[in-house]
């Protein structure tokens, strides 16, 4: 059995003096200690030997890994694993050989400072990520916690918040909270002007102007919030896809014939992490998803330029699959062969041939076959009628 020999140590502002007495008898027995400059300035003076993050971080796991035998410590902000590179040890190194010891996370002091309940707030990192992925979050009367990759953050954040009618937003910037340097910064969204540190924690209360963008999480945002050619799966026929994609947090979709990729970007709304992989032969069309999920607040949607089934090798599993373009029998077969266990695949067609194709398939392997008919109020003349939509025919079912 695994005998643990790697400490990582969560460390505030207050450096060793704010750590157990147990903590601290770990630190000064340590013989090699893993850290940024500012946690190795924290820790005070030791004998043991100071080792700084190398770049890329997938070194440093061989590094630390090297050092089995000895006596290892790690420094890290707050607690280790909440938004910091503890989890990411842990899945490369077996947690039986390793001890971690939290202290208390910017987020719980920032909550403490702004006399916020932690569980009635969102807490978010873009801490060395796109900032864009906290446009996601922007909602009336929402309270975020956002660890922020430096100085410049939030004037980013600011004018995102003002570019979308939320420019009376409270925002508050805390920097070196348990310090003796800690700094409080206080303004609206609007009229944000100051100079922080870079080491910082942002508190934002979301307060929505009547006009304000409203983009819930829920699948079904307008057709006009995507920049589109027409060709793309319109607002309730993309709702009621969505709910039978089912999309679940870390998940990976593949949406093949992605288009501006609104399938795909609704998917990644609507659950923390979750993943997504748009597949599309235009340029044009990759163009506009890649500026979409941007504006939307997932910048991370990966877009793959090819054909199906071709450009369906070598791709990450998933865990659902829709097909809203470049239906055939293969593209279908290797999609299946891919999907994982429990896995849902929804394939859409507006064509009398792409049609045949899905009741032909729905013979073959069950799950559910619906049309979607819609129709919208429209002006007809000086009066107003129904235009119908063209009905879309769904094919949806679970891989068991």
């Amino acid at each position: 059995m695994s005998e643990p020999w790697l400490h990582i140590v969560g460390i505030g502002e207050d450096g060793l003096d704010g750590l157990t007495p147990a903590t601290r008898a770990v630190v000064a027995a340590a013989e090699v200690i893993i850290g940024g400059e500012r946690h190795h300035n924290l820790a005070g003076n030791t004998s043991a030997e100071r080792m700084a993050w190398p770049s890329p971080f997938d070194a440093m796991i061989e590094k630390i890994e090297n050092l089995r035998g000895r006596r290892v410590v790690i420094l890290v902000t707050g607690d280790p694993l909440w938004f910091s590179v503890g989890a990411r040890i842990g899945r490369a190194i077996d947690p039986k050989e390793i001890i971690y010891h939290p202290q208390l996370s910017a987020f719980q002091l920032a909550s403490a400072r702004m006399g916020w309940s932690l569980a009635d707030v969102e807490t978010l990192t873009v801490h060395g990520r796109p900032v864009e992925q906290m446009i996601a979050f922007i909602q009336p009367d929402a309270r975020l916690l956002v660890l922020t990759t430096g100085a410049e953050t939030p004037a980013q954040i600011a004018h995102f918040l003002t570019e979308r009618g939320f420019g009376r937003s409270k925002m508050t910037v805390l920097a070196a909270m348990g310090g003796k340097d800690e700094a409080r910064f206080d303004g609206l969204a609007e009229s944000w002007a100051h100079e922080v540190p870079a080491f910082n924690t942002l508190a934002v209360e979301c307060v929505a102007a009547p006009d304000a963008a409203l983009l819930p999480r829920v699948p079904g945002l307008a057709d006009n919030l995507f920049q589109s050619d027409g060709t793309m799966t319109k607002q309730e026929v993309r709702a009621a896809t969505l709910a039978k994609l089912m999309p679940m947090r870390g998940a990976l979709l593949w949406d093949i014939g992605c288009g501006c990729g609104s399938v795909a970007i609704e998917w990644m709304r609507a659950a923390r992490y979750a993943r997504a992989v748009g597949i599309e032969p235009r340029a044009d069309r990759r163009a506009m998803a890649a500026a979409n999920a941007l504006a939307l607040g997932v910048p991370k949607l990966e877009i793959v330029e090819g054909t199906v089934p071709a450009a369906l090798v070598g791709l990450e599993a998933p865990d659902a699959i829709f097909i809203g373009g470049g239906l055939s029998r293969e593209t279908f077969d290797a999609a299946w062969a891919a999907l994982r266990p429990l896995g849902r695949l929804v394939a859409n067609a507006v064509t009398l041939e792409s049609e045949a194709a899905l009741i032909a398939l729905h013979a073959e392997f069950g799950g559910d076959l619906v049309k979607i008919a819609t129709h919208r109020a429209e002006p007809v003349g000086r009066l107003t009628g129904w235009r119908p939509a063209m009905p879309v025919t769904q094919w949806s079912l679970v891989k068991r």
